[in-house]
């Protein structure tokens, strides 16, 4: 029996975006049919047998979508038929399985896709390309001791524990 990989998924109105978390996975084999089914099988790095398959809220086109397999991941970019808003990753209306879940690191509103692109001033094929530089900037950053001195984000941990040896008192 197959397990199921956690997926994170994000949209924009022309894409969905799903990062599959399964470090060091092989034999990856993912295939997306026009109407919006998405099936994907793969082995853990012990051997163990993952998949999963989505019906997705509407139609896509397998043709322009995409696979990128890094060391921890797989990001699937899945182009969407008709440009817009899907009200859910899944046609079912139920709650989906608890192993998809929001990408909050890519996630981006209506309001927010729309200023992304006035700022890149970039075409639609470019934004693949700059969503992938922005995320490697993030992790980048997230190792920069210099960036992580300046980011202020760290000022308020002293503060916590104060805080914390306040309430052991």
């Amino acid at each position: 029996m197959s397990r199921q990989p956690e997926v994170l998924w994000a949209q924009r109105s022309d894409k969905v975006y799903l990062t599959i978390s399964l470090p060091d996975a092989k034999n990856i084999s993912a295939e997306s049919k026009p109407q919006g089914l998405f099936t994907f099988s793969a082995t853990g790095k012990q051997g163990e047998p993952f998949s999963f398959s989505l019906e997705l809220y509407g139609s896509i086109l397998p043709e322009k979508s995409k696979i990128n397999v890094g060391l921890r991941n797989i990001l699937c970019t899945i182009q969407k038929d008709n440009k817009g808003w899907w009200k859910r990753l899944l046609k079912s209306e139920e709650k989906p399985a608890p192993y998809i879940k929001v990408d909050w690191n890519k996630w981006c509103d209506e309001d927010d896709e729309e200023t992304l692109d006035d700022q890149s001033g970039a075409d639609d094929e470019d934004d693949d390309d700059d969503d992938n530089d922005d995320d490697d900037d993030v992790q980048g950053n997230n190792n920069d001791d210099e960036s992580s001195d300046e980011d202020g984000g760290l000022l308020y941990l002293p503060d916590l524990e104060k805080a914390r040896r306040n309430t052991h008192c």
